[in-house]
């Protein structure tokens, strides 16, 4: 395959040999991007990677696009450590991309909290755009969750990307600490003003809609944990934001004491 995987790690030890093993031998080459980490996953990248490059991360869209560029082929698949290429969707993309017209493939997400696969919730397909011409592809240069631009034609695959990112709901509170600082992170470089009133509606309706109308329910008392922490996701980062403006005001008070 005439495809370049690019894999971003940070401390990923206990998973990036299944993410790299997934691909190897199969893609034409193997980038792993690695964010200064500090247990073996470097020593484990460079048993399958053809490069492996270290490089901070501090705005993840801007890293992303910096990352693809290094790509020697047209088509770029991006995969996070966490993840794995499934044998059928190996077979999928060796297929599609012998003969397409689009520039990118958004791909199902198939994720586990435990040996729990979150099927509801809006969990499951949650199809991402993962495999792309990169002279056609951009990410929003943004701190979290950024948006994704494709200068072309999107096409849908039906296999899916296993992510195995959650191995206890430890984990997956971890993750929400570090993307709600994140959150906060960009919505004060970018201006973004934060109500009271809109964070409660908002973290109210994240719970009704993630367990009643995307069917949360039917994963059980998972499917209830994950509503609840996408309503948490709205408190922490309102929380995170107030604390963080209160900050910024008392520095503001006090520089301008010292000027008088």
């Amino acid at each position: 395959m005439l495809l370049s995987v690019i894999i971003l790690t940070k401390d990923e030890q206990d998973c990036i040999e299944s993410c790299l093993h997934s691909v190897h031998g199969w893609a034409d080459e193997i980038i792993v991007i690695d964010d200064e980490s500090t247990d073996n996953t470097v020593e484990i990248a460079q048993r399958y990677a053809d490069k492996v490059i270290s490089r901070k991360m501090t705005i993840e869209g801007t890293h992303r696009n910096w990352s693809y560029a290094k790509a020697k082929n047209k088509w770029v698949l991006s995969l996070d450590a966490d993840e794995e290429v499934s044998e059928a969707l190996r077979d999928e993309i060796s297929k599609i991309l012998a003969d397409t017209s689009n520039k990118a493939f958004a791909i199902p997400i198939k994720t586990y909290i435990g040996n729990h696969w979150v099927r509801y919730g809006g969990w499951y397909p949650a199809s991402k755009v993962r495999l792309f011409d990169k002279g056609c592809f951009r990410y929003e240069d943004v701190e979290v969750h950024p948006c994704v631009f494709v200068d072309g034609n999107t096409g849908l695959l039906t296999k899916d990307i296993i992510h195995k990112g959650y191995p206890d709901i430890a984990h997956l509170l971890s993750s929400l600490n570090r993307q709600t600082s994140l959150e906060v992170e960009k919505w004060i470089r970018t201006g973004h003003k934060m109500e009271t009133g809109r964070f409660i509606r908002r973290s109210i309706d994240r719970f009704f809609r993630s367990y009643i109308r995307k069917r949360g329910f039917k994963d059980g008392f998972i499917g209830f944990i994950v509503a609840y922490f996408a309503s948490l996701y709205q408190i922490i980062s309102y929380a995170k934001y107030w604390e963080k403006m209160q900050s910024l005001d008392n520095e503001h008070h006090s520089d301008s004491k010292k000027s008088c």
